[in-house]
């Protein structure tokens, strides 16, 4: 039996171009010999549909959706996700199905049994757990048609009570098959195939595994389907970070040599190219063309810049330099030159004019009380006003440059340098800030060195150094990642050899600024743990508080 692999970069809620991918991969695969095509979870409706699984009229037109590609379905079968109604009165009203369709019809429909809710999961909030487990049979083979989480419930650690394929091996199958919707971040490709694998040793089947690409908002997906034979080798590798279509013939699976699995790509190239991929379709996918930036002369706006040129193109990107009286020539300098080398447009505002005006009305009620961060906080409000206003008179979507390590620890001003539509860097820390700047210039000066090498600083007043108000980053992102990623508490990383003083400094920060990035723009996610629909905490708590 030939099995095509339809890894598509679908459009959450849009039919139209959903379908036309794909019936374009049936006709290709009917072209390419293909007994069976096989999509990924949700296809027909884009992953996560979210709330629309709550509109009657989503369901009913993922269902016509579903109709309308088994009418294609005439010499070729294939297995689809989609949505579909739970005919029972209790229980959740929809299941994550796989459509099974030959002939031209729905043959068999199977329901995902394993329900994540954690991290960016919620798809118990909508789908009811499937409890009839069957296979189904196709040109003589019996395939097992598992959805995603069903098969990473494998291992030493088992966050549920049943596993699927101990299920279906009553059936004696001869094949797995898995649809599946994997979020990327930079250790997710590493991850996945050591579950699979752990399947393919365990039930001693192939295992054909079918993943989305492309980019939903903040959630990324990076592609990479795969195939392993019965050995555990994997002889089959899709595209990451773009479409592709292939066939495997499962007569010759064993026969094939393994795919060398070194790790070829770095955890800088993935997140350069998973952020260029998010930037690319968060603009295609709402229709957007043109991207508007502040550009300061330091490191997270000038690779935040590059990081646009490379999705957006060179014509769609425009810099604006917003320096105030505290700004260094060299910093000015140092962004003229980024955009000249990337020949972006640019133009130069001087800020001070409007931020010495909001100093003399306020100056009647601030009184003679010293400079000190309100000020600081009008020169940031007074780029965000200039951003914003020539974002709303263009049509430009502002482009946030705010790190992770400003993000978790407060450090940027609401309404100010932390406006935006989009998070580029909002998931990425200091310190890999910089690796990227290293890597967009590994073959040659993108990036002025200058940029790469001076002590970051917001330049809001007289010689600021980030150091004045932060740990050094090395320290810092070394206790952010294992609070966050990790979730170490406070004794966990004090016994890890940080300072008590800095880690209760730290952790207080973190937590006594929830509220700003409550309010922050969609943040692209490339780690394990983001901010953003993955990590919910409440504002108004006392855990960790340092006087707690």
């Amino acid at each position: 039996m030939k099995v095509a692999i339809a890894q598509i970069n679908y459009h959450i809620g849009h039919f139209s171009s959903n379908e036309k991918k794909v019936l374009t991969a049936i006709e290709k695969a009917k072209k390419m010999k293909a007994d069976l095509v096989v999509f990924a979870e949700l296809s027909v409706s884009g992953y996560p549909p979210r709330d629309f699984l709550e509109f009657e009229d989503f369901i009913d037109r993922c269902m016509q959706s579903i109709k309308r590609i088994a009418e294609a379905c005439n010499g070729i079968a294939a297995i689809i996700g989609g949505p579909s109604v739970n005919p029972e009165i209790k229980g959740k009203d929809l299941f994550n199905t796989a459509f099974f369709i030959v002939n031209g019809k729905v043959q068999s429909q199977i329901h995902k049994t394993l329900l994540p809710n954690y991290d960016i999961f919620d798809e118990y909030r909508y789908f009811e757990p499937n409890q009839d487990f069957h296979i189904v049979e196709f040109l003589g083979q019996k395939l097992a048609i598992t959805i995603c989480e069903d098969l990473w419930n494998i291992g030493d650690d088992l966050l549920y009570r049943v596993n699927p394929m101990d299920e279906l091996m009553k059936f004696g199958p001869d094949l797995i098959i898995n649809i599946a919707a994997s979020p990327f971040h930079y250790e997710q490709a590493i991850d996945r195939k050591e579950k699979l694998k752990a399947n393919v040793d365990k039930y001693q089947l192939p295992l054909f595994y079918v993943n989305h690409v492309g980019a939903q908002t903040e959630l990324l997906f990076d592609g990479g389907s795969l195939v392993f034979n019965r050995f555990g080798k994997i002889v089959g590798e899709l595209a990451y970070f773009d479409e592709d279509l292939q066939v495997f013939d499962t007569d010759q699976l064993d026969a094939l040599p393994g795919i060398p699995q070194e790790q070829l790509t770095s955890k800088i190239e993935l997140i350069h190219d998973a952020l260029v991929m998010g930037i690319r379709n968060y603009f295609g996918k709402l229709g957007l063309k043109q991207a508007i930036l502040g550009l300061s002369g330091g490191i997270d706006s000038a690779v935040t810049l590059v990081l646009a040129e490379r999705a957006l193109g060179k014509e769609n990107v425009r810099a604006i330099l917003l320096p105030s009286k505290f700004s260094s020539d060299h910093s000015i300098r140092d962004a003229e030159d980024l955009a000249k080398n990337l020949d972006i447009p640019y133009d130069i505002i001087p800020i001070e004019p409007g931020a010495a005006q909001v100093n003399e009305i306020l100056q009647p009620y601030f009184k003679d009380l010293p400079f000190n961060i309100a000020e600081e906080n009008i020169q940031a409000r007074m780029r965000g006003l200039i951003l914003m206003a020539l974002s709303n008179k263009f049509g430009y979507i502002l482009l946030n440059t705010s790190n992770k390590s400003e993000a978790a620890v407060g450090y940027g001003t609401l309404y100010g340098d932390m406006n935006g539509g989009l998070s580029v860097l909002g998931d990425v820390y200091k310190t890999e800030v910089f690796e990227l700047a290293r890597f967009i210039n590994k073959e040659r000066e993108i990036i002025p060195e200058n940029t790469i090498t001076k002590p970051p600083s917001a330049e809001l007043r007289p010689d600021q150094k980030d150091s004045d108000s932060l740990p050094d980053y090395a320290i810092l992102d070394k206790v952010l990642y294992a609070y966050i990623e990790n979730r170490k508490g406070p004794k966990e990383l004090i016994q890890m050899g940080f300072e008590e003083a800095i880690v209760n400094r730290i952790l207080h920060l973190v937590n006594t600024n929830e509220y700003k990035r409550y309010q922050t723009p969609p943040i692209l996610r490339v780690s394990r743990k983001a901010f953003g629909m993955g990590r919910r905490m409440p504002i108004v708590a006392r855990y960790l508080a340092m006087d707690s």
